[in-house]
């Protein structure tokens, strides 16, 4: 007697295992555990066979019986059902193997160790919110252009020209590494050149009068915030280095006797140590800090969790509550402040640029010239630290 959706739903497990029949070689079997399976027995070149075919209550007694009458249909077409669900899994494997998703974050693993950290997170979170929720599943080689100028305008659309530039760009990176690989023809973001409009130049906004950065100092020594935030303010002006760098200091890098800060050449844009030799000042922020996160990885924990560096936007965040806005002040923005001052007092250009660790053009050079103008750096860096305590203090500096 055919089986019902009564009696499917109050079969109870028993202690061994049994099969309840339904028809035409389909039974439900239950397990001493309680599990419900649904089997398919039938024969195929003269071979007794079962086909799984999916466990109750997610599969019905209605979806089961299609399934068994779709089985019957291959049978007598030739079709063993069996081989046929293993080349349906090994398609989606491979459908899988091939999606743009795939491909993207196989490039991303493959090419990320020559990257930055900072880049590395940044360049995923991106695929991840922009791209892979429209493209991410589909065949990489199925993507044309057109498809691909939709996923780009949606980030367009927000204001955020930027961004969908390099959405775009880094897209087209993915789609290469396919060609290259065997997985698609072409790169369709070639077509798309123009598409976007200019991206307008921008700089970080950064306080570089002198009697402006009195006051910003000592509103930053004023900060009723987190201690480790004030530190990282404190900081920032007298290392001026790019805020992903300070965050994510570590303090295996600080050398609080030999008064350097060396930033391994993984975490550095240029890919080359970087040395910041500490002035006084800095080493007695690092020093009080010190007793309160030395045991920790990072210098500038999160204060979630020490296992992670203080998020991107604290600083920036810290100087919105100080009363400075974007359009004042940013963190990125002590680079630009200590650039200007330290060409102004007529320090050697070299020595500036050294320090604030521009891309070196000549990687294998950049890698050897870390310590290039070291003394004069070690130098400039105290005086650079003097200099901003005069005007924190509101003594006339010339």
């Amino acid at each position: 007697m055919p089986l019902s959706d009564l009696t499917v739903r109050k079969a109870q497990p028993k202690e061994k295992q049994y099969k309840m029949a339904d028809s035409e070689g389909l039974h439900l079997l239950i397990h001493p555990a309680g599990g419900k399976y649904w089997r398919f027995d039938y024969r195929f070149d003269g071979k007794r066979k079962t086909l799984a075919i999916g466990t109750y209550p997610d599969v019905s007694l209605k979806m089961a019986r299609d399934k068994k009458s779709e089985a019957r249909r291959q049978i007598a077409e030739g079709i063993d059902p069996n081989e046929f669900k293993k080349a349906a899994k090994r398609a989606r494997v491979e459908a899988s193997a091939n999606s743009f998703e795939h491909v993207a974050r196989e490039w991303h693993h493959k090419f990320s160790p020559k990257w930055s950290e900072e880049h590395t997170e940044r360049l995923i979170r991106r695929f991840e919110k922009d791209v892979f929720p429209y493209i991410g599943k589909k065949p990489v080689s199925q993507i044309d252009a057109p498809e691909l100028l939709t996923v780009i305008r949606r980030i367009e659309n927000r204001g955020a020209i930027d961004t969908a530039h390099r959405a775009l760009a880094n897209c087209g990176q993915v789609f290469r590494y396919a060609v290259a690989t065997g997985r698609a023809f072409q790169d369709p973001s070639t077509a798309l050149k123009g598409a976007l409009p200019p991206i307008k130049k921008k700089h970080h906004a950064s306080i570089t009068d002198p009697e402006e950065i009195g006051g910003l100092l000592r509103a930053i020594d004023g900060y009723h915030g987190q201690f480790i935030t004030k530190c990282a303010l404190q900081l920032a002006p007298y290392c001026f280095v790019r805020p992903g760098e300070l965050r994510r200091a570590e303090w295996k890098e600080m050398d609080l006797v030999g008064a350097e800060w060396r930033i391994p050449a993984e975490k550095m844009k240029a890919r080359a140590v970087h040395i910041i030799p500490l002035s006084k000042q800095a080493l007695s922020i690092l020093k009080e800090l010190n007793e309160l996160t030395g045991n920790d990885k990072y210098v500038f924990p999160s204060i979630r969790s020490s296992q992670r560096p203080m998020s991107e936007n604290t600083v920036n965040g810290a100087l919105r509550r100080l009363g400075f806005t974007k359009d004042e002040m940013t963190g990125h923005g002590f680079r630009s402040m200590a650039s200007t001052l330290l060409n102004e007092q007529g320090w050697k250009y070299d020595a500036i640029e050294r320090q604030l660790a521009h891309s070196e053009r000549d990687e294998v050079r950049a890698s050897y010239n870390y310590a290039e103008y070291l003394p004069e750096r070690r130098e400039m860096m105290q005086a650079w630290a003097d200099y901003l305590d005069n005007l924190k203090a509101g003594i006339p500096v010339s």
